[in-house]
């Protein structure tokens, strides 16, 4: 199994970043939208083996929590391999071409506005047309565990909805990391898994993974608002998703890997064009 060195992974973040600076209006919410759906299917699959295990739940809580958290990572890697716009994961890729100057910010924030658009629009569809419109969750144990988790991600407080935003992203753009650390497929998965299933296990908060878990609780009847969804959770979450991701990993490895002194960062590792 052939990895890049930590310095060369900087190296292929800066070339994704790039390609993503460069990418069409519709390009980029069409593969933002391909995201979302991505995600809820890892959201979908969670709750269909997790939630379905009620058993284990009430005797062994723990080992609940980590099934569902290990059939989750399928999302993201739908995500890395077969490629898409995921909001989270842009937090932290094009950072290290913004701050050595060769992404320009607004190309960044409008990368991140597109696909975070287009993360809602796919996570929605999957969430009404997949998964609720087909009633396969509307029996038990799925229906009350489908309820109880929308009712629980709007019944917290902003700053734990923000810490826990912070530490989500942080594991998921190491995983992404990782993903980009590997030559093969299989290297990408294994790289993908394990940091995914611990920010899932750990009780952690993905934004786009709750434009998924609270709508789809909304539609199966659950006693919660969209203004709850959108303001009480996916504005602090998010808020604590940009953190983790841009600052803990993106801004970090950069700091590390790129960054000599004021006014002289290196150069040789890309182009010099900017997007």
């Amino acid at each position: 199994m052939v990895t890049k060195a930590p310095k060369d992974i900087i190296t292929a973040v800066n070339t994704a970043g790039m390609n993503k600076a460069k990418m069409s209006l519709e390009k980029t919410l069409l593969m933002g939208f391909l995201a979302g759906a991505f995600i809820a299917f890892g959201g979908f699959l969670a709750i269909m083996v997790g939630g379905g295990i009620p058993g284990i739940k009430m005797t062994n809580p723990g080992l609940q929590k980590f099934v569902f958290g290990g059939t989750f990572p399928v999302g993201l890697m739908l995500v890395v391999i077969a490629g898409s716009e995921l909001f989270t994961g842009n937090t932290a890729i094009s950072v290290p071409g913004v701050l050595t100057g060769r992404i320009k910010w607004l190309a960044w924030m409008r990368n991140m506005f597109l696909s975070y658009t287009g993360n809602l629009i796919g996570s929605l569809f999957v969430a009404f047309f997949l998964a609720y419109q087909t009633d396969l969750l509307v029996s038990e144990p799925w229906l009350s565990f489908t309820i109880g988790i929308s009712k629980l991600k709007v019944s917290q407080s902003f700053w734990v909805l923000f810490l826990k935003g912070i530490g989500c992203n942080w594991l998921v753009c190491l995983a992404i990391w990782l993903a980009v650390a590997s030559e093969d497929v299989s290297g990408k998965i294994l790289g993908i898994w394990f940091p995914i299933m611990a920010f899932v296990t750990l009780g952690f908060e993905h934004s786009v993974a709750n434009m998924f878990f609270i709508p789809l609780g909304i539609f199966y009847g659950a006693d919660v608002t969209w203004t709850q969804f959108f303001i009480v959770n996916l504005i602090p979450v998010t808020l604590g998703n940009i953190v983790g991701g841009s600052f803990f990993v993106g801004t970090i490895y950069w700091y590390v890997y790129e960054y000599e002194k004021p006014g002289n960062v290196v150069k040789k590792i890309l182009p010099n064009k900017d997007f």
